[in-house]
Formats: C-alpha cells, sequence, structure tokens
C-alpha cells in the first residue's frame, strides 16, 4: 500500500482530485494517510477531515528558520511512514535538506507547460496572467518531481489546454485545472503507485 502525504495552503481541488482517484480505483493499493497545512484556515482541511483522513498545521512563523519548518515536515512525513509527497497548492519552499528523506518522492503539479511560464514567481493566477498577457494560443499543466530548485525537477505528464479569446485568468485557471491539472496528477500517481515511474538524470521514464 502506498502511503500518501499532501501538503496544501488553500482549497486543495486537487487533493481533492487525488483523493476521488483513489476512491474510484483510478490510483491503485494507495491511501492518503495525512495532510499538512502551513494555513490553519485552508478549506483543504476540511476536505481532508471528511475523507476521514489525518490532518497537521505546521506553519512557517513557528520555526526560527527555513531549515527547522522543513525538519518539522519532514519528522511528521517519515512518523507517518509517508512514501509519497504531494504539494497541492502548497505555497512554501521545500528547502534542499527536505529531499535528503524524500528524493524522488515528492511530485508536484504545476498549471502551465514547463519550462514556460515557471520558476519563482509564477503560481496561481500570476501564471495565468502572464500567459494571456503574451497572447499564448496554448497553455496547460505538468506534474514534475520536485528539486530544490522551483519548477525545474524532472518532468512527469504534460498536457495542453486551448486559450480562448475570451479569456481572463480566472477562466483559464478553472480551465486548466479541470482539463489538466485534475486528469493528470492523479495520473502521475497511479503510474507511481504501480512502480512503473523510474528517474534517469533529469528524465522520467514510464514502464509499459
Amino acid at each position: 500500500m502506498l502511503r500518501i502525504g499532501v501538503l496544501v495552503s488553500g482549497g486543495g481541488t486537487n487533493l481533492q482530485a487525488i483523493l476521488d482517484a483513489i476512491e474510484s480505483g483510478s490510483i491503485p493499493n494507495a491511501s492518503v494517510e495525512l495532510v499538512i497545512s502551513n494555513k490553519k484556515n485552508a478549506f483543504a482541511l476540511t476536505r481532508a477531515a471528511e475523507s476521514g483522513v489525518s490532518t497537521m498545521v505546521i506553519g512557517r512563523k513557528g520555526y526560527e528558520n527555513g531549515t527547522a519548518f522543513d525538519n518539522a515536515l519532514s519528522d511528521a512525513l517519515r512518523s507517518a511512514d509517508i512514501d509519497l509527497v504531494l504539494l497541492a497548492g502548497f505555497m512554501a519552499i521545500l528547502g534542499p535538506d527536505f529531499f535528503t528523506h524524500f528524493k524522488n518522492r515528492v511530485m508536484n503539479v504545476h498549471p502551465a507547460l514547463i519550462p514556460a511560464f515557471s520558476g519563482p514567481g509564477f503560481y496561481g493566477l500570476k501564471v495565468h496572467e502572464a500567459v494571456l498577457a503574451t497572447g499564448c494560443k496554448v497553455t496547460g499543466a505538468s506534474v514534475h518531481f520536485v528539486t530544490p530548485e522551483v519548477d525545474a525537477g524532472p518532468l512527469i505528464l504534460q498536457k495542453a489546454v486551448e486559450v480562448h479569446q475570451d479569456d481572463d485568468a480566472e477562466t483559464l485557471q478553472k480551465r486548466v485545472m479541470e482539463e489538466a491539472e485534475w486528469k493528470i496528477y492523479p495520473q502521475a500517481v497511479s503510474l507511481f503507485a504501480q512502480g512503473l515511474l523510474s528517474v534517469q538524470g533529469h528524465h522520467v521514464k514510464i514502464s509499459q
């Protein structure tokens, strides 16, 4: 059984997509065992509780530096015997020490086609605003393994989404979530759960 831990900061729509995929059997032999938020009022905590998942709040302000914060997160996840960590709208940057115990075992979904519109400063609506400002006709989402460099880890899956002429950032965000994020994130987790992913250098190989 793959034991999953999820780090969240907001509404938890991608968390819900993962929970739904496990419930439907789309992600086999897996369970979300722990949800940790750095924001005590995150609605994702309510989603988790309603699904019977244990929750914790670990806020950055409670620690003297980033390393101590990273260690607190890592300790909580390790205490719960977590095999795979998922970032689901987690608005904090993890430092190098965190990956000592979770190398190639942390995933994130980014609302653009990496390497476009990615890296420091590209998060939430800012991504979609930038896409619209450049006049792009296509955007999408990417699932990748997380490394200390923001949005630069090995790519697992990507899916393109059309940009409509009448889009604003909110409508584009919703379409990217519905047509890409909520589809490829559970798919990537399913591949991991089945042992079908391997990291070779900066590339992810998917076994058939």
